[in-house]
């Protein structure tokens, strides 16, 4: 028997999270208490802002139903390891959707997970590769986990930065926010020591740390943090618009070519369009385009359509270099994916 009321609570809430409905006997039997406690410890659940619903009858029970608010969650080992394991995936790529509440999630996830848990997370990561689109770097889950921190926290951050050109130097800044533009992570803050605000590539941050200084938040000049990125971005590059047809409808194309490229519209003839304006090199456009395995014609600009044309060239000429690239169909054919 657990006589332990806040424990009880806690085991009580850990098995009416499982999806089913749990009648008061075997709630009894499972915290060997009385049917009677077992009403009471409901009763300061739903005080808690749990939505426990009660059934009558011979059969009734209880069930954790979906409230108003999100309530604290309790969760086992196992339970723990997945969603951390998960997170720490996605964190690691900038995968579109996996955006800075999922990083405070996994931030304040491993704030609590015993070392014990924590070490299987790292083994479990340690021994997977993830099969991913490539497009952008990788980042340490950590790195993002202490940044995020200091956005929620309101805390000064320290860390080193390695700008395009190569050149190493310390920043001190107030982070405000964490942004994935679905290629790569950034984090728009205030650098102390400039006394302006600027955006860093996480990816080029190393030792981030956490001062402990708190700091009162500021807003950045543009209001929204996303905006300020896209004008940064769009201060240091040379963008241009660009427009291609496929020979196929827009949802198999939008399958095969990431958002931030654009999203393909129809166009009533069995194909689709796509429009996008972006500052990427034309060459490595081109690359991304002929990966989408479907036919397509390049409307413009110029410089993309010569850039496909190279492409297609030293394809041509890769193909027929030899007699290793000339096998044709009797050659050794590329490894299939089921």
């Amino acid at each position: 028997m657990t006589t332990d009321t806040p424990a009880r609570l806690l085991q009580l809430l850990s098995l009416l999270q499982t999806p089913r409905e749990w009648p008061g006997g075997e709630l009894a039997d499972r915290l060997g208490v009385s049917r009677r406690t077992v009403r009471r410890d409901v009763d300061r659940l739903r005080e808690l802002g749990y939505p426990v619903q009660a059934t009558r009858g011979t059969d009734g029970g209880y069930r954790l139903v979906a409230g108003k608010a999100m309530p604290p969650l309790v969760l086992d080992d196992e339970e723990a390891v997945a969603i951390a394991v998960g997170l720490r995936a996605g964190a690691g790529h900038a995968i579109e959707g996996v955006d800075e509440a999922a990083v405070r999630a996994l931030a304040k996830l491993e704030q609590v997970l015993p070392s014990r848990l924590r070490h299987r997370v790292s083994t479990l990561q340690a021994a997977t590769t993830p099969l991913t689109l490539g497009d952008g770097p990788t980042i340490a889950p950590e790195t993002l986990t202490v940044m995020a921190s200091t956005v929620a926290g309101h805390e000064r951050l320290r860390f080193a930065y390695r700008d395009k050109d190569g050149s190493a130097s310390r920043r001190l800044t107030e982070p405000h926010r964490l942004v994935s533009t679905g290629r790569r992570w950034y984090l728009v803050a205030y650098d102390v020591d400039r006394a302006d605000w600027r955006t860093f590539r996480v990816d080029r941050v190393s030792d981030p740390f956490a001062t402990g200084v708190r700091f009162a938040p500021r807003e950045p000049p543009t209001g929204s943090a996303a905006e300020y990125l896209r004008q940064s971005i769009h201060r240091r590059q040379e963008t241009y618009a660009f427009e291609v047809r496929f020979a196929a409808p827009a949802e198999q194309v939008a399958a095969r070519v990431p958002a931030w490229v654009g999203v393909p519209e129809d166009d009533g003839t069995g194909g689709c369009v796509l429009r996008g304006t972006t500052g990427d090199p034309m060459e490595w456009l081109a690359v991304r385009l002929a990966m989408t395995g479907v036919e397509f014609t390049v409307r413009g600009p110029g410089g993309l359509v010569e850039c496909v044309r190279r492409l297609g060239d030293r394809l041509t000429r890769a193909a027929n270099a030899g007699p290793e690239g000339a096998q044709g169909a009797g050659g050794p054919s590329a490894p299939q994916v089921p």
